[in-house]
């Protein structure tokens, strides 16, 4: 098995083993123990099927509290208190047990006797096959996600009998156990949705972007586009403790300061992923978490279809012009972490890391006089709407600077609900910032979604062959081979050098909480009430 003895042994132990409104519902929940806890949150979620093309981060949601997986990541206790899940944990799920054989090669997965669908029927093998199958067939990033863990075909997929499922990898890699784990290989129910695709729509795309069919904690109830999302408890649960919370309402509210008075209030029992400013103003009033998102860094990006962002004297100009502490100052309030100023010596293999480059604008104005670009020139800089809190400081200070070396950029500001689509997936964007945050704890992982060609993260469109060909090697080796280091230090030089994407801070996922107890964070930055209870 390729893993380390620590992930080892923890992996071997875990194989043992609505007319009404929704605040007048929290008001009414009040009295009986958050019967109802009512979430506010200024993401947009665009579709209930995280398989489905242009399905946005906000959306992730649905999969992790209405459907199963085989497995799960346990949970850690962090040196701050708070809880966050365990990336070294591997838990059951809809697995009651599983077995990997010693070639690393087979892994066999025996279902819960009594899971079921929402609608009542088992979950068999033959669900678990057809989901995988559509994960990797789909295409886009549930498929390319898929890959990652070395999963890439539905002829690697067998259900043995009704209990037994088995995946056959072509190669042994670190991140196959984990991969299953992550939000996008959802058990789905095939009866359902065969029943509901049709000659031009096998996978059942349409349906499912508006309706739930899983084993999960919760099935969504109502879907109102642009407002709400009702969760309803599934009372036959079997992949872990049965919620204490019976029903949750996921409210968009756009605006920063309505969600911040509806949690003081008490009106909502959590805000989720608040500014922060917020997050810092409102300690002492009401429970607030910040937690560091591993593997993530806010980043400028420079896409390289754009012509003066070619120009590797251009990029390093906008580097040194960066003024990073007035953005981690005015942006972050200093939550999260710098990613600037680091070393020019590499003799780790840690990551996020701040890249060498400091605000310094007589060494940018130097580059961009070596430039083919000496006068400058004008360039449209994007941002997100849903994420503006952070991206529109950070994105006015750079403007600013730039300023200053006859870069004039305009920003432009792009709804939530299309930021995905063209900043990701049409990667036609030419200077935007970006949050990308791998769901795997590994550099090679980073890599392998923001700077290998033609991955979805990879908004610079960003193409190093060398780059490509050490991501391929590294992702699956184990981290303990020692031809592993060297080689992520020397992807670790050429990006630094390269500079597609510029970091900018290691930002911290805020969320405040007010009448309700539990919460943890997840790498996949959403909420997840299954553990949540009332104070």
């Amino acid at each position: 098995m390729n893993t380390n003895r620590r992930h080892f042994l923890k992996l071997t132990a875990a194989m043992g083993g609505a007319a009404m409104t929704p605040f007048a519902w929290a008001k009414r929940a009040d009295a009986q123990g958050l019967e109802t806890m009512v979430v506010a949150s200024g993401q947009t979620i665009n579709s209930l099927d995280l398989h489905r093309t242009g399905t946005n981060r906000a959306s992730y949601q649905v999969a992790i509290n209405c459907y199963d997986r085989l497995v799960g990541f346990g949970s850690r206790q962090l040196p701050t208190g708070e809880m966050s899940y365990d990336y070294d944990t591997i838990v059951p799920e809809l697995a009651e047990s599983w077995t990997i054989s010693d070639d690393g090669l087979t892994l066999t997965f025996t279902l819960k006797a009594d899971a079921t669908f929402t609608d009542g029927s088992s979950v068999t093998a033959e669900d678990v096959k057809w989901s995988f199958d559509r994960a990797v067939t789909v295409g886009g990033f549930p498929t390319t996600q898929m890959q990652a863990g070395g999963f890439f075909r539905p002829d690697q997929f067998e259900a043995v009998d009704a209990r037994t499922f088995v995946v056959r990898l072509d190669y042994p890699s670190k991140l196959s156990l984990p991969n299953l784990a992550v939000p996008v290989p959802f058990i789905i129910n095939s009866t359902v949705a065969l029943a509901n695709a049709t000659e031009a729509d096998p996978w059942a795309m349409e349906y499912l972007h508006t309706t739930t069919a899983g084993s999960g904690a919760y099935s969504v109830t109502r879907w109102d586009q642009g407002q709400q999302l009702v969760y309803e408890r599934n009372d036959a649960w079997v992949g872990g403790p049965m919620p204490e919370i019976r029903r949750v309402i996921m409210r968009e509210v756009p605006h920063n300061s309505t969600r911040r008075a509806l949690i003081e209030r008490g009106d909502v029992q959590v805000s989720f992923d608040i500014p922060d400013r917020d997050a810092a103003e409102l300690v002492g009033t009401v429970d607030v978490f910040s937690t560091p998102i591993e593997n993530c860094i806010h980043c400028a990006c420079l896409n390289t279809r754009f012509e003066p962002f070619q120009d590797p004297e251009v990029r390093k100009a906008i580097a040194h012009a960066i003024p990073y502490e007035a953005i981690f100052q005015t942006a972050a309030y200093g939550r999260g972490a710098p990613m600037w100023g680091g070393p020019a010596e590499i003799t780790d293999t840690a990551w996020p890391r701040p890249f060498p480059y400091v605000t310094d604008m007589d060494r940018a104005r130097a580059h961009l006089e070596a430039s083919s670009f000496a006068s400058g020139f004008p360039v449209q800089m994007s941002i997100s709407l849903d994420l503006a809190s952070w991206m529109e400081p950070a994105a006015l200070l750079i403007q600013e600077s730039l300023g200053q070396l006859g870069i004039t950029t305009t920003v432009e500001r792009i709804p939530g609900a299309n930021w995905r689509t063209v900043a990701l997936v049409e990667k036609s964007l030419d200077f935007h910032l970006e949050n990308f945050g791998g769901w795997l704890n590994t550099p090679d992982y980073y890599f392998f979604w923001a700077y290998q060609r033609d991955r979805l993260f990879n908004s610079s469109n960003y193409d190093n062959e060398e780059v490509h060909e050490l991501t391929e090697r590294t992702l699956h080796m184990p981290m303990d081979d020692p031809e592993w280091a060297p080689l992520v230090q020397r992807m670790f030089q050429i990006v630094i050098e390269d500079l597609p994407r510029i970091p900018l801070y290691q930002p911290a996922l805020n969320v405040a909480v007010n009448g309700a107890a539990g919460y943890e964070f997840w790498f996949h930055r959403q909420l997840d009430p299954r553990r949540m209870t009332g104070v």
